[in-house]
């Protein structure tokens, strides 16, 4: 049967799509801006995400509709980024641009149609969904054939070099390799994935703040820039150090005067999240679940006091949330600067708790929040 994506590509191009992608979104489980610094990262795709259904053209036009968004008409031989309210198209024009790059031979352009189950800006990176689903449509009508690693890589490049966002590989890569009940370990120094079984009876719960992030224009360069700069200093010292992540705790401590407040603050963060993410793998393993959360708890207040990427409203869900019963942790999920918090609970947190919560959220700062109880899924695929 026919999804609700190939139903609204026939609608719009009266014609039947060659080809249908699916791809998750994900939660970043634990490691938090240590993708880019080549550190190590927990994240869990989800059952939400985008999926796009495209078909060849005769001409050399590519055919864009998004639901709820105008079309969008484009040339394929003058592919460039896109301000405004077309600007949701530089992710699948960022991929097709990559795969151009890459020697992918497209004769001809594309209609393409897209929906999604994700909510936009809610930090569960839609963008890579996004990228991900359409890699994986036109590598199948235009015979380019790549594993999830390669899958990955083509999203990130396109994110990097065409949309303007200096990401990791985090987003793409638990997009990727995504696997039902499993969070995906990355080592992004080397981009090595393995996956681990969740605990039985446990959950995610998203609560979106409905504080809207846009990472591009947001702080979110300017974190990347310190945790260059942060490098840079202490590599005058330790010059083996390729990125923040090889730095050890006695390293960074040791130099705290020559990095100043500031930049200490933003190394902090990175070489404390990646040793929270050891943590947690050895508490996963001894299947000690609190130990689990006090880690998802220290992380939120790191992205709070040292790497400042969370806000006032992330951090009021935030303490909402760590203050109820069948609560392991809770903490930020994705880039930050606005977005979601994460919980992470045991099977008794329900429906009736999340309401509670968003309650005295909205008292306490204004705003609705969206909540989405979700698990973890399989990665992208063809469908």
């Amino acid at each position: 049967m026919p999804d609700r994506t190939q139903e609204f590509f026939k609608l719009i191009y009266n014609t039947e799509p060659e080809h249908t992608a699916f791809a998750p979104g994900r939660i970043e489980f634990i490691g938090n801006h240590t993708d880019y610094n080549g550190g190590l990262v927990m994240g869990a795709a989800v059952t939400e995400g985008i999926t796009v259904s495209v078909s060849r053209r005769e001409d050399r036009e590519i055919h864009l509709i998004s639901d709820g968004a105008e079309p969008v008409n484009l040339k394929l031989d003058d592919l460039a980024p896109i301000q405004g309210p077309a600007s949701w198209t530089n992710y699948p024009v960022g991929v097709t641009k990559v795969m151009q790059d890459m020697g992918v031979e497209m004769p001809v352009g594309y209609n393409i149609a897209v929906t999604t189950t994700l909510p936009s800006g809610a930090g569960m990176s839609s963008s890579a969904a996004f990228e991900l689903a359409t890699a994986l449509a036109l590598g199948a009508i235009y015979g380019h054939k790549t594993d999830k690693i390669g899958l990955a890589r083509i999203g990130k490049k396109a994110e990097n070099d065409f949309v303007g966002m200096p990401c990791g590989i985090l987003d793409q890569g638990v997009s990727a390799f995504g696997e039902v009940d499993s969070l995906v370990s990355i080592d992004c120094a080397t981009d090595v994935f393995g996956t681990t079984k969740m605990p039985k009876d446990t959950h995610f719960w998203i609560f979106n703040s409905n504080k809207k992030h846009a990472l591009v224009d947001s702080a979110y360069a300017d974190r990347h820039k310190e945790c260059h700069d942060a490098l840079a200093l202490l590599q005058k010292t330790f010059p083996s150090a390729t990125t923040l992540s090889d730095i050890s705790r006695e390293q960074l401590d040791a130099s705290k005067e020559a990095l100043g407040d500031l930049l200490y603050r933003r190394a902090s963060h990175i070489v404390g999240e990646n040793d929270r993410v050891r943590a947690v793998k050895v508490a996963l393993a001894s299947g000690d679940l609190q130990a689990v959360g006090d880690a998802l708890n220290a992380s939120h207040e790191s992205s709070r006091v040292n790497f400042e990427n969370s806000v006032e409203q992330l951090d009021v869900l935030a303490e909402l949330l760590m203050q109820q019963p069948n609560m392991y942790g809770a903490r930020l999920t994705g880039g930050g600067f606005g977005g979601a918090v994460m919980a992470f609970t045991n099977a008794e947190f329900d429906q009736r708790q999340a309401e509670q919560v968003a309650a005295a959220y909205e008292k306490k700062c204004g705003l609705a929040a969206t909540i989405i109880h979700t698990r973890a899924g399989k990665g992208a695929r063809s469908l």
